[in-house]
């Protein structure tokens, strides 16, 4: 190996470790600032301030990366790219139908749709 990739490989040793701490410490600094004196809530450790961001990461933000889904690819785009396959392979008489169906459904002409009188 040469001298830069252990450069590298001791920041990231050294570094990483730094930083889960110093989040850490500022985390329960927050907390213990203001859950106790808010809402009678406890004072934490740093252990116990650990496991509350973990538990926080894994309930609200999961361990996806970069990539936004595990599985590599954004499920939003997929589902338009679906939706346009879809809409691409439709007949222009079935296109003009659905639009008149969504428009009249959705009201948007300012009219009272006749589902909404029954």
């Amino acid at each position: 190996m040469n001298k830069h990739k252990i450069i590298i490989i001791l920041k990231i040793l050294i570094g990483a470790p730094l930083l889960i701490f110093a989040l850490g410490y500022i985390t329960m600094h927050l907390w213990n600032w203001l859950v106790p004196t808010l809402f009678n809530g406890p004072v934490l450790n740093l252990w116990q301030t650990f496991g509350i961001v973990l538990l926080s990461k894994i309930l609200f933000g999961g361990f996806k990366g970069k990539g936004g889904c595990c599985c590599g690819s954004n499920p939003s785009q997929a589902w338009k790219e679906h939706m346009k396959a879809k809409w691409d392979n439709l007949s222009t008489e079935e296109r003009s139908s659905l639009k008149s169906k969504f428009f009249n459904k959705c009201n948007f002409n300012g009219e009272e749709s006749s589902d909404a009188t029954k």
